[in-house]
């Protein structure tokens, strides 16, 4: 067993250990490991999270991956990984299990102008938002805030979502739609993606590019304190009917996450494909897995296991290899993630009920695996 943090360990264990690996069919993931590659090869390589695992780490099992076969079978995927990674089980320091969630990308009615019908934008990024370092950020300003506000005076916190939805971003001509409902908006800021559909039934798709920098609060941790959703009872779904049902409530609730994301247009041609996310390739559904970008590297296969996750599967216990393409606000620790569902409204169904202990296995190239014990 190697401590590899203060918080959490990674031990060694056999694929035999995975439950249900035997059953996983992971060939989907070869596609965006191609994907990875071109990225880290063409573009440059992905930031290496304080476990120490880079890209270049990562290099021979996607090498590996490119020279398979494209009609290789199930068995043929599982025995590519057997061959070229060992799995670590992430630990917590704590004792506690992981935790897994899931995301996806709604699909929004929306108008290319505003009426009385949509009046709700979705934001381009302003030109007075900036990026923050070490270097450029005021004492003044938390260490936390990873963006700022550009002034005459220099630089500050950037408004929030209160000040937005108020106005603050009137006349700059930074809409790029409108939508009829404002929670819409909301949950297309916490999914950090969405697919805007025009009356004409066009589609454009949009995809984070920054927030105003303030931290991410759940709303939904706000209505269970304020006894108004039992814990239980918690989700995308029952938050969205509290909402539908408190219209008088529904700006005190939604401004006390301050946190606002700003959108760019999707480089995405083919519908099927997933949005474009952190990783800066497509997200692949049932797939692609967000992670703590502190701690993990993009890329990087995961197994995950949630014996009491049943819905995903059809009724049989969630267990599957997946890919670390994306990070969020939310998603903070060595053993949490977010499940990427699909896109449209099943699939935000799918997403909106997950909430799941779950252990997390990350698959570790040999030859980088022995400097953590193996």
């Amino acid at each position: 067993m190697s401590l590899t943090s203060p918080g959490y360990r990674l031990s060694p264990v056999s694929f035999s250990d995975l439950p249900g690996w035997e059953k996983d069919d992971p060939r989907a993931l070869l596609e965006g490991m191609a994907r990875c590659l071109s990225h880290i090869r063409g573009v440059k390589p992905y930031r290496t999270g304080s476990l120490g695992l880079s890209a270049d780490d990562l290099l021979p099992l996607l090498n590996a991956a490119a020279d398979t076969s494209a009609d290789m079978s199930a068995a043929e995927a599982r025995f590519l990984f057997e061959q070229n990674c060992i799995p670590f089980h992430i630990e917590r320091a704590d004792a506690q299990p992981g935790l897994v969630t899931a995301f996806y990308e709604p699909e929004v009615d929306v108008s290319a102008e505003p009426d009385s019908a949509f009046a709700y934008p979705f934001y381009f990024r302003p030109d007075d938002l900036i990026d923050l370092d070490e270097k450029n950020r005021p004492a003044h300003v938390d260490s936390g805030y990873m963006f700022g506000r550009m002034t005459a005076s220099g630089v500050t916190e950037y408004p929030d979502r209160k000040a937005i939805d108020q106005g603050l971003l009137d006349g700059r001509a930074l809409e790029i739609a409108w939508a009829r409902s404002k929670v819409d908006v909301f949950f297309a800021h916490i999914q950090g993606a969405a697919r805007l559909r025009y009356p004409d039934r066009s589609i454009r798709r949009i995809t984070y590019a920054a927030k105003a920098g303030h931290p991410f609060s759940p709303i939904g941790k706000l209505l269970i304190d304020l006894g108004e959703i039992d814990r239980e009872r918690i989700s995308m779904q029952s938050i969205r009917k509290w909402l539908a049902e408190n219209p008088a409530k529904v700006d005190e609730i939604l401004w006390h996450n301050r946190s606002y994301i700003f959108f760019r247009d999707a480089d995405v041609s083919d519908d099927a494909l997933g949005p474009v996310a952190a990783a800066k390739v497509p997200l692949i559904a049932g797939r692609s897995l967000a992670v703590d970008r502190l701690i993990h590297t993009f890329g990087y296969p995961f197994f995950v296991s949630a014996p009491s996750l049943h819905h995903l599967d059809d009724g049989q216990p969630f267990a599957r290899l997946m890919l670390a393409l994306d990070t969020g606000s939310a998603i903070v620790g060595p053993s949490r993630g977010d499940i990427f569902t699909g896109s449209g409204y099943e699939a935000g169904e799918n997403a909106g009920t997950v909430r799941n202990e779950a252990d997390f296995y990350i698959l570790v190239p040999k030859a980088a695996a022995g400097r953590f014990g193996a």
